[in-house]
C-alpha cells in the first residue's frame, strides 16, 4: 500500500514535471473523423494508493480499452458513424452482457445494415456481435455518450466517454459567436467508482449476488477526472504505466487568456468542481448555448466559483485570470530591481498591458505586506525565489529549481472533500492544478 509520505512525493515529482512544462500537452486529446470503430474490452484502471480495478471499456478499434472512452472530436453538419464491437470477457462461465451506446443530444439511428439486437434504450452489441450507430452532428458543443445497456452497471465498470462537435465558426470558438471565442480548451470528465462492484464482477461475473445490493447503495472511494486520480491527472498524457487511462489533466494559460472549460458529469454523482483563481463564466449546458434568441450569444451566461456538475450534464464555461483586483502588481515594481523597470503599454484602452497582460492601474504598486526575509523563510521545490509572477530570485543552494518560469499555481478540484482522497489516502482523487506563466513562457 502506498504510504501518505510516498503518495505525497509522487505529487511533488508529478508537479515538477508540470512546472517544467515541455512533457505536457495542452488541450485535447482525442479521435478525429467522421467514421469510427469502437470495441467494449476488458481492461484494469490503476490508482495512485495502489489499487487496480476491473474495467470494461470503449477501444479505439484494436486498441486497449480506456477509461473514459476515447473523445470523439467531429465537425458541426457531418454525418457521424460509429460501429461498436461487443470484445468483453467475463470471469467464470459465465456469458458477456450486451453492450451499446446512447448519445444525449444527437439524433442517432441503428445502421439498416448493421442493426444489432433490440435493448430497451437502443439497439445493442451482442457477445461477438456489432452496431452501427449513425447521427448528424447538428449542434456544436459538448456530449457525453454511454452505454444504454443496464447503465447502472455498465456506466460504473467504464462505459462513457464524451464528444466534441467544432463549431462552422472554427476550431477556436466553442460556438457560433463571437463571444465563444477561446485561446485555450480543456477537458474535466468527472466520475467516481466503488471497487466492492468490480471486485464482485471480477470473482464471480455480473450475475454475482452482490452486484444488485451494491448497486442499489454505491458507496464509491476513488474518483476522478479523464480517468485518472491525483497525483496521476498532472502525469503526462499516454503514460506507459497507464495503459487504460491515456487522458491527463493539466491545464495551464497567460494571463489574459481565455481558456474553455469542458466539465461534464460521467458518473451517478453530483461533483462541485472548484476553479481557484477567478470565477468561470457558464456559457452553456448540454450543447446549448444560454442564448436569449438565436444569434444572441451567450447573453444568459453567468459567473460562478464552482461548477456543479450534475451527472448526465455537460457544462461549458470560460475561464480567466488577469491580476485585476489583486491591488497590487504581480510583475513587480522597480524598487524590486532593474528587471522590473518597464512600462505598461495599453494601446487599445482596455487597462491591459499589450504584451504581458499585466492590469495597468495596479502597474508599480508594491506588495502590500512586508516580505520576509530569505533568512526567516522555509523554501519549497517550487518556490522561484520571488514573490512575483515570470521572476526567479535568489536561493540557497540546492533549494528550489522545479519552477523555472515563476508560475502561478491553484488546485482545482471537488468541494465534497472527501473526493480529495484515494480510497482515504490525502492528497489524491478528483484534483488537479491550475499552472499560470507569464507571457513568453511555453505552453506546449
Amino acid at each position: 500500500m502506498t504510504t501518505r509520505f510516498n503518495l505525497t512525493m509522487q505529487l511533488s515529482a508529478v508537479l515538477a514535471l508540470l512546472f517544467w512544462v515541455s512533457p505536457l500537452q495542452a488541450g485535447i486529446d482525442g479521435i478525429t473523423g467522421t467514421n469510427f470503430t469502437l470495441s467494449v474490452k476488458t481492461g484494469r484502471v490503476f490508482t495512485p494508493d495502489g489499487g487496480s480495478l476491473l474495467l470494461w471499456g470503449y477501444a479505439d478499434g484494436t486498441g486497449p480499452a480506456q477509461y473514459p472512452g476515447p473523445t470523439l472530436i467531429v465537425n458541426e453538419g457531418d454525418t457521424i458513424t460509429i460501429t461498436l464491437n461487443n470484445a468483453l470477457t467475463v470471469a467464470g462461465t459465465a456469458s458477456a452482457p450486451n453492450v451499446s451506446m446512447l448519445f444525449p443530444g444527437q439524433r442517432a439511428e441503428t445502421s439498416t445494415t448493421d442493426p444489432g439486437v433490440p435493448g430497451i434504450l437502443t439497439s445493442e452489441a451482442a457477445p461477438g456481435g456489432s452496431v452501427t450507430y449513425t447521427f448528424i452532428a447538428a449542434h456544436p458543443g459538448t456530449y457525453l455518450y454511454y452505454s444504454g445497456t443496464d447503465p447502472a452497471l455498465q456506466v460504473e465498470m467504464g462505459l462513457m466517454g464524451a464528444i466534441i462537435v467544432r463549431p462552422s465558426n472554427g476550431a477556436n470558438f466553442a460556438y457560433n459567436h463571437p463571444d465563444t471565442a477561446f485561446d485555450r480548451e480543456y477537458l474535466f470528465l468527472l466520475s467516481e467508482m466503488d471497487p466492492r462492484i468490480h471486485e464482485a464482477i471480477e470473482l464471480d461475473g455480473p450475475q454475482s449476488t452482490a452486484v444488485g445490493p451494491y448497486l442499489a447503495n454505491p458507496f464509491p472511494v476513488v474518483w476522478f477526472i479523464n480517468g485518472r486520480n491525483a497525483p496521476d491527472t498532472l502525469d503526462i498524457p499516454n503514460l506507459p504505466v497507464l495503459p487504460n487511462q491515456p487522458y491527463n489533466s493539466a491545464p495551464m494559460m497567460h494571463p489574459g487568456e481565455r481558456v474553455l472549460m469542458r466539465v461534464l458529469g460521467g458518473g451517478r454523482d453530483l461533483h462541485p468542481f472548484h476553479h481557484h483563481g477567478s470565477h468561470a463564466r457558464i456559457i452553456a449546458r448540454d450543447g446549448r448555448l444560454l442564448a436569449s434568441s438565436p444569434g444572441a450569444g451567450p447573453d444568459l451566461s453567468h459567473e460562478v466559483f464552482t461548477i456543479k456538475s450534475v451527472p448526465g450534464e455537460t457544462v461549458d464555461a470560460i475561464f480567466e485570470w488577469t491580476g485585476k483586483g489583486l491591488n497590487w502588481d504581480i510583475y513587480g515594481t522597480p524598487a524590486d530591481g532593474p528587471q522590473f523597470v518597464h512600462t505598461c503599454v495599453d494601446g487599445n484602452g482596455d487597462d491591459f498591458d499589450d504584451t504581458t497582460h499585466e492590469y495597468c492601474p495596479d502597474h508599480y504598486k508594491p506588495i502590500p505586506v512586508v516580505l520576509p526575509d530569505n533568512l526567516d523563510l522555509a523554501f519549497g521545490g517550487f518556490y522561484s525565489g520571488s514573490s512575483f509572477m515570470g521572476t526567479l530570485g535568489s536561493l540557497p543552494p540546492g533549494e528550489g529549481g522545479l519552477n523555472p518560469h515563476g508560475g502561478y499555481a491553484y488546485m482545482w478540484h471537488s468541494h465534497t472533500e472527501k473526493e480529495l482522497t484515494n480510497f482515504d489516502i490525502f492528497p489524491g482523487g478528483l484534483m488537479t492544478m491550475l499552472i499560470i506563466v507569464s507571457q513568453g513562457a511555453p505552453i506546449p
